[in-house]
C-alpha cells in the first residue's frame, strides 16, 4: 500500500489521512493516549497542551527499594522510613543525607514527630512503636503486640495515635517524655488501619482496610464513619487549609505489598506503540464513565467537606495512587502514582493535570518544605524537590507510531508558542533501542520540515521547550508518511457441494449523492461489509467462498482462474470481481478434474506500477455432468410368488453413491448393491418383489453418482 497517510500528534487526538485526497481522520479524544508518552521537567494541562513544569531534583537517594514513610521536624530535617531492611534515613535542609537508624523488623511503615520534638517510627510485621533521640538511638516505645503497624498520628495533646492490623485497632500513647500509658481508642470491624491524620482541633481521621472507611474520632473518643468506599483500602489521608478531607482509596490493598519482604520492581506502565488504523465509523465510541462509577476502578480521591459530603474528584481503572498532599490554596490535591512515578494535580472540580514525572515507579510520599513539596520514591528509593520555580528546560517524547509495515517519513510540522523545537527518529523494534536512528537535529520552524529519520516501520517525535519571552507551550504536532504495500492474501477457498449455486442477498441502498462525494458510505452507518450470499438450488454448479485479507485495508477486486488436471496453463474464468463467491455453471466444463485458483488483486486502491496480489489453488474438484448408464439384465428370475429384477448401473466420471426403486410408480424405496455398498464406477443391483397376485409388474430403479446425476431403467414382468 504505498500511500500517503499523515498522522496528527494533538497531544491526545491522532490524525491519519490515508490515500491522497482520500482522507480518513483518526481522533482519539481521550487523555490517556498523551500520556503514553514520557514527560521529563514538563507540564500537561486538562486541555493537553504541554508546558514547561516545575522544576524537579533528587535530593537523596537511599539505595533502598522503598521509602513507606517521610515526615519532616521544626528544623527542616527530613525522616525517610524504609523497606525492606527496616532503615530510617535523615536528611538535612542542605540535602545531605545519612544513615539515622537501623531497626530490627523489616519495614518502617509510619513515621510521626511530636510537638517537643520527638521521633517515633512504627515497623511491621510484629509491629513495634519505637521513640529515636536526636542522635539515632532507638528504644522501643510501644509494643502492642500486633502482627502491623502501619499509621501513626501525634496528636495536639501530645499523645500518639497508634494504627494497627490484624486487628484493626486504634491506641492511643500518652506521655511522650516519661514512662508511656496505652489506652484503646478504637477498636473497629476492620483488618488493619492503614491510614491516620489529624486536623487543627483536635479530630483524629482513620482510613480502612478491607472495608474502605474513613472514621472521625473527636476529641472525647467519640468515632463517627464519615465515608464508606466500595473500594477496599483508604490508603492515604490529607487535611486541606479549608479542613475538607482527601482520601485515597484503593481497589486492592496495598498493605500487601508493605507486609511481603519483597524488593520487586513495581509493574512498569504499559508503553505499547500506537497504530495508525482508521477507525470504524459502525462501531459506536465507547461511552465515558461517570467518575462516580468505581465498578472497575483501581484508585481513587474523595473530597469530604467540612459539612460531612463527599465528592469523587478523580478515579482511574489503569493508575493506582499512593500519596496525597493538600494544595496549600484550598484548590485539591496533588496525587503521586505508580503511572511512571507521575504526580498530578487534581482540582476539587476533578479536573486532572500532570504536574511532573520522576524516573522511580511510583512516589510513595508526599510532604511539604518550605514553598515546594518533597516528595518520595519506591524503585528505588529516593527523596525528590519539587520546586516553585519553572524547570529551565523539559522534553515530551510522544508514543511509538507503529506504522505495521516499513514506511518512508514525510514532512514534520506543529503548533505552538515560545521556545519549542522538535526532533524525530526511527527503528524497527517496538521500543527504541540502540539499534534506532539517533534523534535528529532539531527543527525551529512551526511550519515544517522534510523529516530525515530513516525509513522504519516504527518513528518517534521529541518536543524540547525552554524559557523565552514567550510561554513555551506546544498543542499540535503533525508528521507524514508512505507505508510500504503489503500483498493482500487469500486466507481460505471453500468449495461447496454440486448443486448448490450462490446468489448475492439484496445490497443495502446508498444515497446516490454520497456516490458522487467519493466519501465512504460508512461514514453514515452504510457498512462496507462483504455480501453474504445464499444458498439456492443450481443444477450442475460449482460454487466457490473465499476469504482474503489485506493488511493495508485496500479495496480487493478477484480474479477466478482454472484448469484441468494435466494442463500446463491456468485460463481466466472471471475478472475483477467484487464479491468473495462464484457459483460456476458445471455444464460449461468438460467432466474431468479441476484446480481453481482464486487471485486477490489490491489494485483499486494502488496505481497498476504498485498494485500487489495474492492468490490461493483449491484442491482438485470433480466435475461431472453425465448421468450413469443404467441397464436391466436378462429377465426377471421367478421363484415361486417371488420376482428378481436385476440391473447394472455405470459411471464414466465418478463414482456411485445411492439407489432407490419404484413398483408401479409407487414411492421409491432405498436399495443397497449386490456388494452392500455403492462407492464404485459400476455396481449391480437386485429388485426382489412379491408378485402373487396377477398382473404387469413395472419396476423401474435409480441410480445417482457423487455429483446428483441420476440415471434409471425400467424393467417388466407379467403374471
Amino acid at each position: 500500500m504505498n500511500k500517503l497517510a499523515s498522522i496528527l500528534f494533538l497531544l491526545f487526538t491522532f490524525t491519519v489521512i490515508v490515500n491522497a485526497g482520500d482522507p480518513v481522520v483518526w481522533s482519539v479524544n481521550s487523555k490517556s493516549d498523551v500520556l503514553k508518552g514520557e514527560a521529563h521537567s514538563v507540564s500537561i494541562d486538562d486541555t493537553g497542551a504541554i508546558t514547561l513544569g516545575p522544576k524537579l531534583a533528587e535530593v537523596y537517594r537511599t539505595e533502598q527499594s522503598y521509602v513507606w514513610a517521610s515526615v519532616a521536624d521544626s528544623g527542616g530535617n527530613i525522616y525517610l522510613g524504609t523497606g525492606g531492611d527496616g532503615k530510617i534515613f535523615k536528611v538535612d535542609p542542605s540535602g545531605k543525607g545519612a544513615l539515622f537508624a537501623d531497626l530490627t523488623e523489616m519495614n518502617v511503615t509510619a513515621l510521626a514527630v511530636a510537638a517537643n520534638g520527638t521521633l517515633f517510627a512504627a515497623t511491621s510485621p510484629d509491629g513495634k512503636v519505637y521513640r529515636i533521640t536526636s542522635a539515632g538511638k532507638a528504644e522501643v516505645y510501644f509494643d502492642p503486640k500486633e502482627k502491623y503497624i502501619w499509621s501513626l498520628a501525634a496528636m495536639p495533646d501530645g499523645s500518639l495515635a497508634v494504627g494497627c492490623g490484624d486487628s484493626g485497632k486504634i491506641y492511643k500513647v500518652k506521655n511522650a517524655n516519661a514512662a508511656p500509658e496505652s489506652s484503646l481508642l478504637f477498636d473497629s470491624s476492620e483488618t488493619h488501619i492503614i491510614s491516620l491524620v489529624t486536623d487543627k482541633i483536635g479530630n483524629l481521621y482513620a482510613g480502612s482496610d478491607s472495608s474502605g472507611i474513613v472514621y472521625r474520632i473527636t476529641p472525647d473518643g467519640k468515632p463517627f464513619a464519615l465515608l464508606d468506599s466500595p473500594l477496599r483500602e483508604i490508603h492515604s489521608l490529607v487535611v486541606g487549609p479549608d479542613n475538607s478531607v482527601y482520601a485515597l482509596a484503593l481497589g486492592d490493598s496495598a498493605s500487601a505489598t508493605k507486609a511481603a519482604d519483597t524488593t520487586a520492581a513495581t509493574p512498569a506502565a504499559d508503553n505499547k506503540p500506537v497504530t495508525a488504523d482508521k477507525p470504524n465509523p459502525l462501531t459506536p465510541e465507547t461511552p465515558a464513565k461517570s467518575r462516580y462509577d468505581l465498578s472497575a476502578a483501581k484508585s481513587a480521591v474523595y473530597r469530604i467537606t467540612p459539612d460531612g459530603g463527599n465528592d469523587i474528584i478523580w478515579a482511574s481503572g489503569s493508575v493506582i495512587g499512593f500519596s496525597l498532599f493538600a494544595q496549600p490554596n484550598a484548590s485539591g490535591v496533588l496525587l503521586g502514582t505508580s503511572d511512571k512515578g507521575r504526580i498530578y494535580g487534581v482540582t476539587n472540580e476533578g479536573r486532572e493535570t500532570l504536574v511532573v514525572q520522576t524516573d522511580a515507579n511510583q512516589i510513595s510520599t508526599m510532604i511539604a518544605s518550605g514553598s515546594g513539596v518533597l516528595a518520595t520514591s519506591s524503585n528505588p528509593g529516593s527523596l525528590y524537590r519539587i520546586g516553585s520555580e519553572t524547570s529551565g528546560q523539559g522534553t515530551y517524547e510522544s508514543a511509538v507510531l507503529d506504522a505495521k509495515t516499513t514506511a518512508s517519513w514525510g514532512r514534520i510540522w506543529w503548533r505552538s508558542t515560545g521556545n519549542v523545537t522538535i526532533q524525530t527518529r526511527s527503528g524497527n523494534t517496538d521500543k527504541p533501542d540502540a539499534t534506532w536512528s539517533d534523534w535528529s537535529t532539531a527543527l525551529t520552524d512551526p511550519r515544517g520540515a522534510q523529516i530525515a529519520s530513516p525509513s522504519a516501520m516504527h518513528f518517534q517525535w521529541r518536543a524540547t521547550l525552554k524559557p523565552g519571552p514567550a510561554i513555551s507551550r506546544l498543542t499540535e504536532v503533525n508528521t507524514s508518511f508512505v507505508a510500504r504495500n503489503i500483498a493482500p492474501e487469500v486466507l481460505s477457498v471453500q468449495v461447496l457441494p454440486t448443486n448448490v449455486g450462490l446468489l448475492p442477498n439484496p445490497p443495502q441502498q446508498v444515497d446516490p449523492n454520497i456516490e458522487l462525494s467519493g466519501m465512504d458510505p460508512a461514514q453514515f452507518g452504510i457498512p462496507n461489509a462483504v455480501v453474504v450470499p445464499r444458498r439456492v438450488f443450481q443444477r450442475g454448479a460449482t460454487s466457490l467462498q473465499w476469504t482474503a485479507e489485506d493488511r493495508n485495508g485496500d479495496k480487493l477486486v478477484y480474479d477466478i482462474y482454472y484448469r484441468e488436471l494435466g494442463d500446463s496453463a491456468f485460463k481466466l474464468l472471471r475478472a475483477d470481481l467484487t464479491d468473495t463467491f462464484l457459483a460456476i455453471d458445471g455444464q460449461a466444463l468438460a467432466d474431468g478434474r479441476y484446480v481453481f485458483k482464486v487471485v486477490a488483486k489490491d489494485s483499486p486502491s494502488n496505481p497498476a506500477s504498485l498494485a500487489l496480489s495474492g492468490e490461493r489453488l483449491t484442491e482438485p474438484v470433480d466435475i461431472d455432468n453425465t448421468p450413469p448408464i443404467v441397464t436391466a439384465v436378462g429377465t426377471p428370475q421367478i421363484n415361486g410368488d417371488r420376482a428378481k429384477f436385476v440391473f447394472d448401473a455405470k459411471d464414466a466420471s465418478s463414482y456411485l453413491t445411492r439407489a432407490e426403486y419404484s413398483v408401479n410408480g409407487g414411492p421409491w424405496m432405498p436399495i443397497y448393491a449386490d456388494d452392500g455398498l455403492s462407492d464404485g464406477p459400476t455396481e449391480r443391483y437386485t429388485v426382489e418383489i412379491s408378485v402373487k397376485t396377477p398382473g404387469e409388474y413395472d419396476v423401474t430403479i435409480r441410480v445417482y453418482d457423487v455429483n446428483a446425476n441420476s440415471g434409471n431403467a425400467r424393467s417388466v414382468f407379467r403374471r
